[in-house]
């Protein structure tokens, strides 16, 4: 690389990013639409370059043109039919239970400052003294008073 082109180069690091997008325009003949210093600065560091060693080979250009024309570009993404969709929506609808809790209609034992604590797992609730609470973590907050993982109160946490 040349030494003139080396210190132009160099002297791009102390520009303002909008000198770097007005010297972009000029050099590449398009609208600058990025404010990313860094990415302008390899874009035009790349253009002094080309420009000074002669850009890319014919055959280069050539091959770039024939890949260019068998690509096939999408510019949208491809639309679902109804019973994609339909999957879709089922499968956010219905979230996948964790596998740490015991299967629905069981009762979990556990005794707490004497007290014998029985909660019944439902499908996706649980029951303790009468009570319904979406997670363990709120039965388990329930009985304590304060804070307290559900899992590891009920110790169902698995064992690493």
């Amino acid at each position: 690389m040349d030494s003139v082109i080396a210190a132009e180069i160099a002297r791009l690091e102390n520009m303002t990013v909008t000198k770097l997008a007005e010297k972009f325009e000029t050099l590449i003949g398009e609208k600058c639409r990025s404010r990313n210093k860094r990415y302008l600065i390899r874009r035009i560091a790349w253009r002094l370059q080309a420009n000074a060693e002669g850009g890319l080979s014919e055959r280069a250009l050539k091959r770039a043109a024939e890949l260019a024309l068998d690509s096939e570009v999408r510019v949208t993404p491809p639309k679902h039919s109804k019973s994609s969709q339909a999957i879709i929506a089922a499968a956010a609808s219905s979230p996948v239970r964790d596998r740490r809790l015991p299967p629905n209609g069981s009762l979990l034992h556990r005794d707490y400052k004497g007290k014998p604590i029985r909660v019944l797992v439902m499908e996706d609730t649980f029951e303790y003294d009468g009570q319904v609470f979406k997670t363990l973590t709120e039965v388990a907050n329930a009985i304590t008073g304060s804070h307290v993982n559900g899992l590891q109160f009920f110790k169902l946490r698995s064992s690493k």
